[in-house]
């Protein structure tokens, strides 16, 4: 069974669980614990504990941890790719883009030294200077979807730990592999204990992270309707909150568009990541005399994809 994060040791979690499922042969690959308050509050106090020294860790020694970090995705980058396909499911180059996009996050967040600068204005009016300093908020948790197991998580946590913040990362019940691993190269990286703190679970775990006082900050990917509960959750709670939820997205074509063009991009973003992504596509519109050859070559071009892994 999986064990959940907390300041720096893997702990063992005495609740029900669920399988994590390879989705080609429906192997079980792992059991997935679902936390409760009780461990999430465990989680958070850890973070707590962590930020009063993180917090005051100088910007470069952040950085160099981070370097550290981002050289191990680099190195392990094709496993953390086969791990996505494991137990996700998407085409192994579908989960070799996603690790790449994860890793350029990080290459964003290491330009932390410039985008963390305040500045100083003199003389705004007689007699007074004007000071602008950034300063980390606290303990961010991060709440991302199943479809991106190592890309989103990578949107979260790089960024808000070099600003000096600690984090809980609550990973998808469903695939929860990705965000484990990750896990075990930040430590290795030799980030210190309470830094990154990770609380396996579902809905129960994610609205008490939403809800909890210790927490300053949540993000979250996922479906609209959840994105909703957590926006509202959060933010009655006096907590900033990013909260991305799906969209219902529209492939328009035009009577003068290339076929040999617009077809293969249609497949791709209906069909790509498994379906499985917020932005692909899920209603074509033919403009005009286009519909018919449209609908005739998506259909022929659909009936070539191949399932399985």
């Amino acid at each position: 069974m999986l064990k959940n994060l907390i300041g720096g040791r893997w702990r063992e979690v005495d609740r029900p669980t669920l399988p994590v499922l390879n989705p080609a042969t429906e192997e079980v690959l792992e059991e997935v614990p679902l936390s409760g308050p009780e461990e999430v509050d465990q989680a958070v106090q850890a973070a707590e504990k962590a930020f009063a020294t993180w917090s005051q860790t100088p910007l470069l020694e952040r950085l160099r941890l981070l370097f550290r970090f981002k050289g191990l995705l680099e190195e392990h980058a094709e496993d953390l790719a086969r791990l996505v396909t494991l137990h996700h499911g998407k085409t192994l180059e579908e989960a070799r883009g996603e690790v790449r996009r994860g890793i350029e996050v990080v290459d964003f967040a290491l330009s932390a030294a410039t985008l963390l600068q305040g500045r100083t204005l003199r003389e705004v009016t007689p007699g007074v200077d004007q000071n602008l300093f950034h300063y980390p908020l606290g303990v961010v948790a991060g709440i991302p979807p199943f479809n991106f197991p190592v890309m989103i998580p990578l949107w979260m946590l790089p960024i808000a730990v070099v600003a000096g913040n600690t984090f809980v990362l609550k990973p998808s019940e469903r695939t929860p592999l990705g965000a484990v691993r990750l896990a075990e190269l930040f430590l290795e990286a030799g980030f210190p204990e309470g830094v990154l703190n990770l609380v396996h679970g579902g809905r129960e775990a994610a609205e008490a992270l939403a809800a909890h006082p210790g927490v300053r900050a949540v993000q979250f990917v996922g479906s609209e309707a959840v994105a909703r509960r957590v926006y509202a959750l959060a933010a009655a709670h006096g907590k900033r909150v990013s909260a991305a939820g799906g969209a219902k997205n529209h492939l328009v074509v035009l009577p003068d568009a290339d076929l040999d063009l617009a077809v293969p991009a249609i497949l791709n973003s209906a069909f790509g990541n498994a379906g499985e992504r917020c932005l692909a596509g899920s209603v074509a519109v033919g403009v005009g005399g286009v519909g018919p050859e449209l609908l005739e070559r998506v259909v022929e071009a659909a009936q070539r994809l191949k399932v399985g892994p």
